[in-house]
């Protein structure tokens, strides 16, 4: 059995469960750290392990390009080039349909690229894509889909889906690396039509597990709940669901509450760089002045290495000079709160009181200016 449904929440669709992998067994609901060029930014995989991460995921353009397959299959894979003993999830490179669009032209048999290195001509497609995975050795493979802008018309975004469908349906017939399992990806944008097909048509092709993407590109947030909600009542069960991108605790703690089980989202390290921590009441910015001789951890209670060790006051100085340590420990403390709140939440839904546990999380947690902004545009457009 891959994937084991243990328990579900009384007041909503938040599930408990297990992944069997080849490299290991997951519980979800699971916060995947992104490693996109074999490496989780400024994190080792100690660090990693300790902090209780479970699978990683690494993006099949950018380890294409670099280290290139040849490397990769000289290696005997991605688990062992890079050292990591634990399962590995594998985007298909559709995203970059959607982010690299300014060097790509999107064609029936997959997307034709400009390498964003050095111009040189790449083709991506469901074989090729498939192909990569298989040679990086994934224990999770995702199919090649198109992901339209937020902005697209409804004409566009049902195109997409038709592609998508097609894509899907030959990445199924794709040869796998030994234990390797491949998920779908529901696309459909803000239409609830189109969300609807795409899922029922997705889950007619019996994939492993299966992925709402197309979310996290721009969109207001309500939007982003919105295109989830059309999604989660057209898949199966017994399945694994998986929210692409995604996203800040909060929404994680929300998106859990309507059936998600699986998350990657490249935040954490992202915003430590910019000297953003996240903490359970929300995100702090550490270079700000208010924390000069402030010298408790960044979060009370963390049990983080960063907590443990260093005050915001120091870590504070520390960016502010650009010293490498400063960004580490920021990353340090954002990945493993990511990972705690996945085992609260998991020890929640275990007790019976996840319910209890989101209106209490979600009443405390205080949204960054940015986030307030987009909420309010949104209801009022």
């Amino acid at each position: 059995m891959f994937f084991e449904l243990l328990g579900k929440a009384s007041r909503s669709r938040a599930r408990l469960g297990k992944l069997h992998t080849a490299h290991g067994v997951i519980d979800t609901p699971v916060y995947m750290p992104v490693g996109t060029q074999a490496s989780v930014k400024a994190l080792d995989p100690r660090e990693l392990v300790e902090m209780g991460t479970q699978i990683i995921l690494g993006n099949t353009y950018h380890l294409s390009l670099r280290p290139g397959m040849e490397i990769m299959g000289a290696a005997g894979g991605l688990h062992k080039f890079m050292n990591w003993p634990l399962p590995i999830l594998t985007d298909s490179g559709g995203f970059q349909v959607f982010s690299l669009a300014k060097i790509r032209k999107v064609k029936p048999e997959g997307v034709e690229f400009r390498s964003h290195l050095d111009g040189s001509l790449l083709m991506l497609g469901p074989k090729e894509s498939m192909s990569i995975q298989r040679q990086i050795g994934s224990d999770i493979a995702m199919v090649f889909d198109e992901c339209p802008p937020h902005t697209a018309s409804h004409r566009e975004v049902r195109d997409a889906v038709d592609r998508s469908l097609r894509w899907a349906e030959e990445c199924r017939t794709q040869p796998r690396a030994d234990g390797q399992r491949v998920f779908g990806i529901v696309q459909g944008g803000k239409f609830e039509d189109l969300r609807a097909r795409c899922a029922k048509e997705l889950t007619s092709m019996d994939f492993d597990g299966y992925s709402i993407g197309g979310v996290s590109v721009g969109e207001p947030e309500p939007e982003m709940m919105k295109a989830v909600e059309f999604t989660e009542p057209h898949l199966p069960a017994d399945k694994p669901r998986y929210a692409m991108g995604l996203g800040t605790p909060a929404q994680m703690v929300e998106l859990i509450a309507r059936g998600v089980d699986m998350f990657d989202c490249v935040l954490p390290t992202r915003v430590a760089r910019n000297g953003t921590a996240y903490t359970r009441k929300g995100a702090i910015a550490i270079k700000g002045g208010f924390n000069k001789a402030d010298f408790g951890p960044i979060e009370e209670g963390c049990e983080c290495f960063a907590c443990q060790r260093f005050s915001r006051a120091y870590l504070r100085h520390l960016l502010n000079v650009h010293e490498i340590l400063g960004l580490r420990m920021l990353s340090v403390h954002n990945t493993h709160m990511y990972l705690k709140l996945m085992a609260d939440v998991r020890s929640a839904l275990a007790a019976g009181s996840f319910d209890e546990f989101r209106e209490e999380f979600i009443a405390g947690y205080r949204p960054s200016a940015r986030v307030l902004q987009a909420r309010a545009q949104a209801e009022t457009s």
